[in-house]
């Protein structure tokens, strides 16, 4: 670590350390370098056009610092859509801030130790769109493809349960499943105060980096093109190797990539993009992932900035993006929220990472809404997208101890 991240992250304990502090209300975020427990709100960040977001966090980080705070750093989640009629921009610097370590294999003697996460559902749940629907949509999208609308898009589904979560233990529960990947819990106290409603928690566990800064060194991992997994050793193998020669997910990870290295290419001094693919394992899926760096051109540019010229990636939402954009619009039939947008940190100095919102929920006092998505290109069968998206759904799912109870109504046909 380098003299001035040493400066602000002087206080270093474990990620399992801040784990078992962490309560409701908090906010927690962990990558495989760092992890980071906050309490209260100092300052929020105010509504500004989304092109001016970066700008005004630099400035409101160094004003911070001008004013005596040592090492301020800005932390929260942005919306998938950046515009008025979605969630809002939720940054904020944290009342109290404990940086720690990395997440290790420490965190799994958590797990066990855990309440159930989820309680009997108190009412059927709420698939939007339902499987037929969700399959229409997708043979909707191919046929935009076909007639040369767009390469890609991406097409989601929410699943919406009456229920009550214990928030820490699920937290810990997704934590111990995601030790090389970007765990969060994000108090959304900014909006809840706006429209005086319930406590609601963004909490994920996301296989995917959008962007990390370390002094010049700038880092994106864009996953696309994706399997479910098997609990059959031989079989999980075969769909493992499958993916890799799959012509079909090949084409749609290159587009992720392209798009992510034309994006990165302005802000870099030097860009280092592998040839090919590698395989990525999350307990539920396997994907198609490239891991690209490069060397900064100009250290006044923040993680928060490129993050933001980045957002959203052909993984989340399709290419070209104006035209995947409007039909994930007129097509998904619910808002995404924070789904599919960014979630992470950002300092005074301008480093920071910020992961890609997956494998998410947003959880009240009584209810939870998750959220799952699968690219759409040329090639793409609806009955296998859906699937995609029923295993992408498991992580929280099962992490919630209710995989078995909604087995029926994640699953293709139900």
């Amino acid at each position: 670590m380098n003299d001035r991240l040493h400066h602000a992250f002087l206080k270093q304990v474990s990620a399992t350390d801040l784990l078992q502090q962490y309560q409701t209300g908090a906010t927690f975020f962990s990558s495989p370098r760092r992890s980071l427990l906050a309490y209260g709100i100092k300052a929020v960040l105010p509504p500004c056009d989304p092109n001016q977001l970066a700008v005004m966090a630099a400035q409101y980080l160094k004003n911070a610092e001008l004013e005596g705070q040592p090492a301020p750093v800005l932390m929260g989640a942005l919306p998938f859509r950046m515009d008025a009629g979605s969630a809002p921009a939720h940054l904020f610097m944290p009342q109290k801030l404990i940086s720690g370590t990395g997440m290790d294999s420490a965190v799994a003697a958590l797990s066990p130790a855990a309440k159930p996460a989820g309680e009997n559902l108190s009412a059927a749940p709420l698939m939007q769109p339902a499987p037929e629907a969700y399959r229409s949509n997708v043979r909707s999208a191919l046929a935009q493809i076909r007639n040369g609308e767009f390469e890609k898009t991406v097409l989601s589904r929410s699943l919406t349960l009456d229920a009550q979560i214990e928030v820490p233990a699920l937290l810990h529960r997704l934590a111990a499943r995601n030790l090389h990947g970007y765990t969060f819990a994000i108090d959304l106290a900014a909006e809840r105060a706006a429209a005086q409603s319930e406590r609601r928690t963004l909490i994920g566990a996301s296989p995917e980096l959008l962007l990390a800064r370390y002094g010049k060194e700038l880092v994106s991992h864009p996953l696309a093109g994706s399997i479910p997994r098997s609990a059959d050793a031989a079989e999980d193998r075969r769909r493992a190797d499958a993916l890799l020669r799959s012509v079909k997910d090949l084409h749609e990870h290159a587009l992720v990539v392209d798009a992510v290295a034309a994006a990165l290419r302005p802000y870099c001094k030097t860009l280092r993009v592998p040839s090919a693919p590698s395989l990525l394992a999350t307990p539920t899926m396997w994907h198609l992932g490239t891991e690209i760096r490069g060397e900064l051109a100009d250290l006044t540019t923040t993680s928060l900035e490129v993050a933001l010229a980045l957002h959203p990636t052909p993984a989340v939402c399709g290419h070209p993006t104006a035209a995947a954009r409007r039909f994930i619009a007129d097509t998904e039939g619910f808002d995404r929220r924070y789904f599919a947008g960014l979630v992470g940190w950002c300092d005074n100095h301008g480093d920071g990472e910020w992961a890609v919102t997956l494998r998410c929920a947003e959880v009240g006092a009584h209810s939870a809404t998750l959220y799952a998505g699968a690219g759409i290109v040329a090639g793409s069968e609806p009955q296998l997208e859906l699937l995609e998206t029923s295993g992408k759904l498991r992580t929280m799912l099962a992490a919630m101890n209710l995989e078995l109870m909604l087995e029926d109504q994640v699953e293709a046909g139900q």
